[in-house]
């Protein structure tokens, strides 16, 4: 077995783990239930972690995992208010200050 992820958030280690098992990768979870022990121990040494049992797919796993942190990565453009014409970040799907809808490419809103 190797490991193949580890982070400090739980739902971070099961998305990925969905990920891998929805390509018939087998994982397991490991550290899990340990987060109650940081301070007596360091807490990098507490975070989850993914491990593969077939060693013979780390390459595909690790392929995999930096696709899945790539997407995560991603941000949208910000873009401008098409009514009050004020820049809004590419996260919002509506404008703070009117309350306008983005609008796609060719006028659908």
């Amino acid at each position: 077995m190797k490991k193949v992820y580890s982070a400090a958030n739980i739902t971070m280690v099961g998305l990925v783990k969905d990920v891998l098992d929805s390509h018939g990768i087998r994982t397991v979870i490991r550290n899990q239930f340990l987060s109650a022990a940081a301070g007596e121990l360091p807490p990098i040494e507490c975070w989850p972690e993914l491990w593969i049992i077939d060693d013979r797919r780390y390459e595909q796993c690790r392929q995999l995992v930096e696709e899945i942190l790539g997407a995560e990565n991603t941000q949208a453009a910000p873009w401008q208010c098409p009514d009050c014409h004020e820049e809004i970040e590419g996260q919002f799907s509506q404008c703070w200050r009117c309350g306008a809808g983005r609008r796609e490419p060719g006028g659908k809103q």
